[in-house]
């Protein structure tokens, strides 16, 4: 019998005549591929539960594309990465046996020839010992080793003649094998063979990626690749995990196989509705008819999103080969096939279109479109944790890249694969249980819930009052309008006019803020920083920069000393070489610092600045502090001396000027604390922070204020209330998805990275 060239996973050797060949491997197993071919249809089976003929399914689409009367010939993989009750239970030897006895039947006048095998790649040992003719290296005595490089190998040719076209080919893998028939994470427990998600990715890519063609233009190869998946959408697989989580990484389009019986409507739907939370798009549903029509109600609670093909009862006698049963349900393998076809088609062209269609409708945020050609444009089919799945064409190939999101999504992105399923699930729910709620005087759990979190964390020891806005740059615009009203509380510049309020404005009140700061787009928060290229005449004609804006001293890192870079209005004799250098960022952020003769150089530059500007009006006044505390992130991610920082707010509070935290970037652990102000050792008046709070998966914003500010807009009349507001004001998806985000980043058990006692992120070893 001539041999089948094997995959590189396995070494290349000739099987000896016996349709029976064991081979051992030895072969470490890494992470999951980075690249991944979508040249051709490849696609996932699944099952609504156990039983309810997934194989079947994948014989009779493997049976339609490699048919004798097809004018191509054709290459169809099938791969099933967890098999249970090896190898007495053999699915991929089942798809091998049908496929080859169903091409036999079919082959009439027609010129045709059809090469398949069947691989086994690895099991544990009771399931090798199972298998004819099975030896292992070791006698078999306890303490043995779990598992056994397995390489179980037969193959058959179909047909005769010479075909004109070439070989039609089958080629079915079975990667991991249990002998017991239960679920993979119990076979694991009980016959050894640990098997990781990581690893059984990293083989199932391999296989995958491998070339199945015979050369030349891969365009035009007919290549198939299908996946069939062990038990229900939710079982799980070796490691514990399920396995709609565990082929995650690779979303490939999903056929659903339904369940016709009684009670399969129900398990139908749930299957269906746990791929498409987690980003799957399915292709199709099939079923085998008993007699409920199933397919009916299915259809119409899917609200024919999803076409449901029907099936022929399946003969329950054991002795049936079948055959005659796989010729009556040819039409519907056929309607299945060109769904595959088709979706995979439109798929492809709609990726190679979309850098061309976006350059012609969309309008990208921070962008100059007359630089960006279409051939750089990054096409996202999507994300999974922290890395993006990408289109690239790389010689004549369609492959989805595993790409890092380097750019967090504008600081948006902190979650794992895992809570963002999570997100997905909560999200979900709160949207069906509230869809949208207008929150003026109304109070529901996920708003409610998602305060008091804020104020238990972040806020906790200065704040009481949780305000939602949409995003950042409202927020900041919000606490503008909060501190404005505090210092003229404080500083009895409200003049009372019968309702409580002055009739005209008699000051100006200006912000004080750092030169290379940046609070957001809109227009109120782009006048509280200083002049930039955000702020030109060509971005924002109305800009006036309605500020006194200092010059910080900035950190830097060199040769790991933390080193403190002074502008020249602060040069004086009274700096030492001890106080311009760390060690370490313990040394930087110690409160000793507070009495250092630096700290006296930074009173006395800000003090008179402060006092600089006060001589120029009588009518202007300072009526907030804004910064973003430790980092400047936008400006240039510039450092600013902590102890400037807090010299600053202690010489505002002694001014009764409210201080005003831009924690959008810096909140949730970016800086290793849940806040910043935490590293600073002190706290503002108002805060706002946004953008990781709600897990990067959807805009909320919240700004954070002690009693006093509330109490400044307390009154006898509506027009003291803070008349501000957004229809979306605490929606409940964001509110469900920040408390959600909140409780998980501070959860040793849900982030490993975070240390529970010290209420810090663990730091990474340089």
């Amino acid at each position: 019998m001539p041999s089948c060239p094997l995959l590189p996973l396995l070494p290349r050797r000739r099987p000896p005549p016996s349709p029976l060949l064991l081979l051992l491997l030895s072969r470490s197993l890494h992470s999951s591929p980075p690249e991944l071919d979508l040249s051709h249809p490849t696609l996932v089976v699944w099952g609504s539960n156990t039983g309810v003929g997934k194989t079947i399914v994948s014989a009779g689409l493997a049976a339609s594309v490699l048919s004798p009367s097809s004018p191509n010939t054709a290459t169809f993989l099938y791969l099933k990465p967890v098999q249970t009750g090896f190898p007495r239970d053999s699915d991929s030897r089942f798809v091998y046996r049908k496929v080859s006895d169903l091409f036999r039947h079919r082959l009439g006048g027609f010129s045709a020839q059809l090469l398949a095998s069947n691989h086994a790649l690895k099991a544990s040992v009771p399931a090798a010992r199972e298998v004819l003719g099975a030896r292992t290296e070791r006698p078999g005595e306890e303490g043995e080793e779990a598992s056994t490089g397995l390489c179980c190998y037969e193959e058959t040719r179909v047909g005769t003649g010479e075909s004109t076209t070439g070989d039609f080919k089958l080629v079915c893998k079975t990667l991991y094998g249990w002998k017991e028939a239960i679920s993979p994470h119990l076979a694991v427990e009980r016959e050894g063979m640990a098997v990781e998600d990581s690893s059984l990715r990293e083989v199932l890519g391999r296989l995958l990626n491998s070339s199945m063609g015979g050369g030349g233009d891969r365009r035009k190869e007919n290549v198939w690749r299908v996946i069939e998946t062990a038990g229900g959408v939710a079982s799980p697989g070796p490691s514990g995990s399920i396995q709609c989580d565990l082929y995650r990484p690779f979303r490939l389009p999903a056929v659903l196989v339904g369940d016709g019986h009684l009670g399969g409507i129900s398990t139908t739907l749930s299957a269906y509705e746990s791929l498409t939370l987690r980003g799957y798009d399915v292709i199709a549903i099939i079923l085998a008819d008993h007699g409920l029509s199933n397919e009916i109600p299915l259809l119409s609670n899917l609200r024919h999103r999803v076409p449901v093909l029907v099936l022929p009862p399946v003969p329950e006698d054991p002795l049936n080969d079948l055959v005659d049963w796989f010729c009556e349900s040819s039409k519907a393998f056929s309607s299945l096939q060109d769904l595959v076809q088709s979706t995979h088609s439109k798929r492809i062209q709609r990726l190679h279109d979309m850098p061309r269609k976006a350059g012609n409708i969309l309008w990208w945020p921070f962008t100059q479109h007359k630089l960006v050609p279409e051939e750089i444009v990054t096409v996202i089919d999507s994300r999974c944790g922290e890395n993006f799945a990408v289109h690239k064409v790389r010689n004549d190939r369609e492959m989805i890249v595993r790409q890092f999101d380097a750019c967090a999504s504008w600081w948006t992105q902190g979650p794992d694969f895992a809570l963002q399923i999570e997100l997905a699930r909560d999200m979900g729910y709160s949207a069906a249980r509230y869809g949208h709620v207008m929150f003026p005087e109304n109070v529901y759990e996920p708003a409610l819930h998602c305060a008091e979190l804020l104020l238990e964390g972040v806020g906790k020891g200065w704040a009481s009052r949780t305000y939602y806005s949409d995003n950042g740059s409202t927020a900041i615009e919000i606490a503008l309008k909060m501190a404005f009203r505090k210092f003229l509380l404080d500083n009895e510049m409200l003049m009372d006019s019968g309702n409580g309020i002055s009739s005209e404005r008699c000051i100006e009140l200006r912000v004080l803020a750092l030169n290379g700061s940046y609070h957001g787009d809109t227009l109120g928060a782009m006048e509280a920083q200083a002049p930039s290229s955000y702020t030109g005449f060509l971005q924002q004609p109305w800009y006036s920069g309605r500020g006194l804006f200092l010059d910080p001293p900035t950190i830097f890192i060199h040769k790991e000393i933390w080193n403190l870079s002074v502008p020249e209005s602060f040069e004086s004799d009274q700096l030492k070489p001890e106080d311009m250098r760390f060690s370490s960022s313990d040394a930087l952020f110690c409160p000793s610092r507070d009495s250092s003769a630096i700290a006296g150089i930074y009173s006395a530059y800000i003090s008179n600045q402060l006092l600089q500007f006060s001589k120029l009006s009588c009518s202007t006044q300072i009526g907030a502090l804004i910064i973003e505390p430790v980092i400047q992130a936008a400006g240039g991610m510039h450092m600013i001396d902590p102890l400037f920082q807090r010299i600053l707010v202690r010489e505002c509070r002694n001014r009764r000027i409210p201080v005003v935290f831009d924690e959008v970037f810096t909140g949730f652990w970016r800086l290793g604390k849940e806040s910043a102000a935490e590293l600073l050792g002190c706290v503002p008046d108002v805060a706002c922070f946004g953008k990781l709070m709600s897990g990067g998966i959807i805009p909320l914003a919240v700004t954070l204020t002690t009693e006093a500010v509330f109490e400044a807009f307390k009154g006898d009349s509506k027009l003291m209330a803070l008349l501000h507001g957004h229809s979306y004001s605490a929606h409940a998806m964001g509110c469900t998805a920040a408390a959600k985000s909140i409780q998980w980043f501070r959860d040793p058990f849900t982030n490993p990275n975070v240390e529970f006692k010290e209420k810090k992120l663990k730091e990474l070893a340089p």
